[in-house]
């Protein structure tokens, strides 16, 4: 797996300060795209063990609250291995943190494991999933953690155990 880019201090990506690693590759192509280099499997470089170390170093300073997840998209086929890897290591080394997804797949495609190997087991795993692809024509500026009107914030685990979509309704405003 490539990623375009990891920030260290990310605060428009999910609440509190934020690091966010920028996976690349994506096969929504999604119009007026805000990344659309990310699109490309083989955008910047490639992400290893030095890159999954630095991640969770970025991540220790108390001030910071959790771990985003974009792209490109982290739920491609491709991309799945690489990304549960760094957030098994993240749930296992740092579990106070929170671990946040931004996905153009819908949740009820990842939780039934229909979009490659490891979407449900990688599902499991996180917090928060912003699912559904942007959509130029919903494009909201004032909606927050999300760009068009069709996304919706989900409360993973609440989800999961209800078997169906519960939304992060504090995060939805």
């Amino acid at each position: 797996m490539n990623y375009a880019d990891i920030k260290k201090v990310d605060v428009a990506n999910g609440p509190g300060v934020r690091v966010s690693l920028f996976v690349s590759g994506c096969t929504h192509r999604c119009e007026g795209c805000f990344n659309p280099e990310t699109w490309d499997f083989a955008y910047g470089s490639p992400f290893g063990a030095a890159e999954a170390e630095r991640v969770l170093t970025l991540l220790s300073p108390d001030h910071i609250r959790g771990l985003s997840l974009l792209g490109g998209e982290p739920f491609e086929p491709a991309n799945q291995g690489p990304v549960l890897e760094l957030v098994e290591r993240v749930r296992r080394e740092l579990p106070q943190k929170t671990v946040w997804c931004y996905s153009g797949y819908l949740f009820e495609e990842l939780a039934a494991g229909k979009v490659g190997e490891h979407s449900r087991e990688l599902l499991e795993k996180l917090d928060v999933l912003v699912d559904g692809p942007f959509v130029l024509a919903r494009k909201d500026l004032g909606l927050r953690f999300r760009g068009s009107s069709n996304q919706r914030i989900i409360d993973v685990p609440a989800s999961l155990k209800a078997g169906e979509v519960r939304l992060a309704e504090e995060y939805m405003q």
